[in-house]
């Protein structure tokens, strides 16, 4: 599957906040964000009043880029929520927020979704005892998941698990740190989910 392969630094510049996602840099002075708050390019430093399209457009890149998708899968997800019963900004949240590599970032096994992607392609991580390496796997209230017996000494995962502190884990999650597993134990409500995002934004755009 393609995947953006730039610096993922100037996705942050361009949305104009910090999408955390390179992990624990984020944190440090060598974030390229809290140097240049900027947009890149010859022109990031003009002022422009966006146009309606333009505030919309911002939104969706935003939250695509906050998950690390891709245009026709996150339309995918939109149109899933679009039509489940319910409010569907809320119901696309919810749904970006079940994929698997998005679960593992939340429960601090690994320090990003870049991060955890990789790590669930590479099969470091079972489902209610189930070898499962689908980043997009959509995990439901009950699950577990857990990170495999050859896998519980890979650097990666133990040095996210020391720094899981400093993100803290989301209610609606169990995370058994000595253990090496987790839990889905509910799905989060709208007011938990803290992310810079106008969903709404995004449902506007695509209803045109």
């Amino acid at each position: 599957m393609a995947r953006y392969r730039e610096s993922v630094c100037r996705l942050c510049r361009r949305e104009g906040l910090k999408l955390f996602l390179k992990g624990d840099r984020c944190y440090s002075e060598k974030c390229a964000f809290e140097r240049r708050e900027y947009a890149p390019g010859d022109h990031g430093q003009m002022r422009k009043k966006p146009s309606d399209y333009g505030v919309q457009l911002r939104a969706k890149q935003k939250l695509k880029r906050m998950y690390g998708l891709l245009e026709k899968q996150f339309h995918s997800y939109f149109e899933k929520a679009d039509r489940q019963k319910g409010i569907t900004g809320t119901n696309l949240l919810i749904l970006l927020e079940r994929r698997l590599d998005n679960m593992v970032f939340r429960m601090g096994f690994a320090s990003s979704r870049t991060e955890a992607r990789q790590l669930v392609r590479h099969y470091h991580f079972s489902v209610n005892g189930r070898k499962v390496n689908i980043p997009s796997y959509l995990v439901k209230v009950g699950d577990e998941i857990e990170v495999r017996e050859g896998s519980r000494k890979v650097s990666t995962i133990t040095e996210a698990l020391e720094s899981v502190a400093r993100r803290g884990v989301p209610q609606w999650l169990a995370l058994d740190k000595g253990n090496f597993k987790g839990a889905v134990r509910m799905y989060p409500t709208r007011e938990e989910l803290t992310m810079p995002v106008q969903e709404q934004l995004v449902v506007e755009l695509y209803s045109k």
